[in-house]
């Protein structure tokens, strides 16, 4: 079964697996006929077909502007066995003609499993956590910019698991907050789920560059019809959490426009509903989210 980032990427894909198939069932004796001994690249031009429309009918119906090399070199397209044409797997398994080798889902990405992270504290004997006690789990509420744990790689939202061989089921904020205050200041072992409540919408601007949905105070209130967002499964009354894997929560909506407008063509937002989205975030003031937390665009 085949994995894709976005509605669009499965289109297109579609359609170049309908021109393969078309191409390698022509008859071969036509082409030997005509002089030319050269088999036909699965690429060339698509005859008619009521399953799949030719990329330049798809770019219209989806206000995408489709550059048909550049398909073709994001998909890599290699022959295989049994005269198929399989592609390269691009990056988590997914294959991905439109998207490519964009960055932002690398940095969006929310890993299956667990990891450990290894922390120590600052000269302040802080580590840069505030964490959330919901439904029996203890999770990240905070992540100061610059802080050990921004360093590490923690994100708001993360549920941490264990807290030097400590298991953090049923544990209260405060007992949460005293096991780390109490703990080494040159090593804390962390074991952390990346954001169970929340989800990545991989989706692309169209020729006016917009992708489709209306936001306001970070929560998204409405979708356009038929833009990208709404094709991809983008939902309203979900709050933004992270651009490109760049956290925006806290920042104002002209800040907000700015990393969208300035994002590439391929766009990762992270989201959160509205309901676990105000629990996580109880009893903090939009400016400590602000100023403090981290907005810096991770590694990868």
């Amino acid at each position: 079964m085949s994995l894709y980032p976005s509605l669009e990427d499965l289109k297109v894909d579609k359609v170049l697996k309908s021109q393969g198939q078309i191409t390698l069932t022509t008859d071969p004796l036509t082409a030997i006929n005509e002089g030319n001994t050269q088999p036909q690249p699965a690429t060339a031009g698509m005859p008619g077909s009521s399953l799949y429309p030719n990329l330049e009918d798809l770019g219209d119906y989806m206000g995408l502007s489709l550059d048909s090399d550049e398909v073709h070199r994001n998909l890599a397209m290699v022959p295989v066995a049994d005269n198929q044409v399989a592609p390269v797997l691009g990056y988590g398994a997914m294959i991905r003609p439109v998207t490519g080798a964009d960055v932002g889902i690398r940095r969006a990405e929310i890993r299956p499993g667990l990891r450990e992270v290894i922390l120590c504290k600052d000269q302040d004997r802080k580590v840069g956590l505030r964490l959330r006690a919901i439904d029996n789990g203890v999770f990240i509420q905070l992540v100061q910019a610059n802080s050990p744990a921004a360093l590490a790689g923690l994100r708001f939202g993360d549920q941490v698991l264990q807290i030097n061989g400590q298991n953090c089921a049923g544990w209260s904020l405060d007992k949460a907050h005293k096991a780390l205050k109490a703990a080494s200041e040159t090593r804390i072992e962390l074991i952390v789920r990346d954001r169970p409540f929340q989800r990545t919408i991989t989706m692309h601007k169209d020729s006016s560059g917009h992708v489709g949905f209306i936001y306001k105070s970070g929560k998204i209130t409405s979708l356009v019809k038929d833009g990208s967002a709404a094709r991809n499964g983008l939902l309203t009354d979900h709050y933004i959490c992270e651009i490109n894997g760049q956290n925006v929560i806290g920042l104002k909506d002209p800040q907000i426009k700015d990393i969208l407008t300035t994002s590439p063509t391929a766009m990762t937002i992270t989201i959160m509903p509205k309901f676990i989205y105000e629990h996580m975030i109880k009893r903090m003031s939009s400016g400590l989210l602000r100023s403090a937390m981290d907005h810096s665009v991770p590694e990868v």
